[in-house]
């Protein structure tokens, strides 16, 4: 069957971003190519229904996509959950006999997101039109509750840096994670951000220290969300992307919403300062958000978060091989 594409979709998806807000000339920009390919196996025997869904990367303030195709087996739509994330749903008519693919290329300008009130008061601050999820980002997540031990901690780490407006409580958490937690990949544990195994441990990857940051932030009442989607190399090329990468932002009345990634800033201390207060270009968000609820629905649990696609046989989950190649071009 020839693959089936949903032109309205692709050229809703292409629309440019809104121009960001900090001043253009100082922003960093890398355009490339993304291809995502999903690879689902075939299901056990007397199986009745198979459903996939494929994050779709989207256009926002710092990240333009164009050129969206994808090829599948079947048709498909592209749906959109109330965190305006985007996601591919396939439930082809009959469950196939062989290896199922879908594959989605795009063009992705990714520009630099800089909020220069991390370190000017008199700078201009974010004017992102007001989040309609902003209680969302004061709630818990399974794995990041804000019960009585979470916020005597957070309170903890604010009062010894004598910080009380949100911005200094922020930075406050921002540089105890820093300091405190190691990246570190080695055992078990890591990876699910899991707010009590990332204070315990005090190691983790990007998920765990975000973990922190936002379940502090959010315990001391300032909105904090999560983003996920896949790193790229800072020196432009092309290659295989072997895994994922998350980052946070927090609100403030007075900054609007501020860029913050404490695994990098711990990975490369260096660029401590740098990463309070700004991504980098060298990424592409999927989606933001935990304990995600597809569209549809999926059977299961809700998704801890959402960066690989994600299959369903008869409502358990299943298995998907994935791969992520880039390519940078020039704008």
């Amino acid at each position: 069957m020839k693959p089936f594409f949903l032109a309205a979709t692709a050229l809703l998806l292409s629309a440019a971003a809104p121009t960001p807000t900090a001043p253009t000339a100082a922003l960093r920009s890398r355009t490339f190519l993304l291809t995502c390919q999903a690879t689902v196996p075939v299901p056990a025997a007397g199986t009745r229904a198979l459903e996939v869904w494929m994050p779709v990367p989207h256009a926002d303030k710092s990240q333009d996509v164009a050129d969206l195709k994808i090829e599948a087996p079947g048709p498909y739509t592209v749906e959109k959950d109330a965190y305006g994330n985007q996601m591919l749903h396939l439930r082809p008519a009959a469950v196939p006999t062989a290896p199922l693919v879908v594959t989605l290329t795009a063009r992705i300008t990714r520009r630099e997101h800089l909020n220069l009130r991390a370190t000017d008061d008199h700078a201009t601050a974010e004017t992102e039109a007001r989040d309609p999820n902003l209680a969302r980002w004061l709630a818990p997540d399974r794995l990041v509750p804000l019960d009585f031990k979470i916020k005597a901690q957070a309170q903890e780490v604010v009062d010894k840096a004598h910080a009380t407006t949100p911005l200094a409580q922020a930075r406050a958490i921002y540089e105890h994670v820093v300091s405190t937690v190691t990246y570190d990949k080695t055992g078990q544990g890591w990876g699910r951000g899991d707010i009590y195994y990332a204070c315990d441990a005090r190691r983790g990857n990007c998920t765990d220290f975000h973990a922190i940051v936002i379940g502090y932030c959010r315990a001391l009442g300032i909105p904090a969300r999560f983003s996920i989607g896949l790193p790229l190399p800072a020196g432009h090329g092309q290659g295989e992307i072997k895994g994922y990468h998350c980052w946070a932002e927090f609100f403030t009345k007075e900054t609007g919403w501020m860029p913050v990634d404490a695994s990098e800033a711990a990975k490369d201390p260096s660029k401590r300062a740098y990463f309070f207060g700004a991504h980098d270009e060298n990424r592409v968000e999927f989606t933001r958000g935990r304990d995600l609820a597809l569209v549809p629905k999926q059977a299961g649990l809700p998704l801890n978060y959402f960066v690989y696609p994600y299959a369903e046989a008869d409502g358990q989950p299943l298995e998907v091989a994935r791969t992520y190649t880039f390519v940078d071009v020039a704008p």
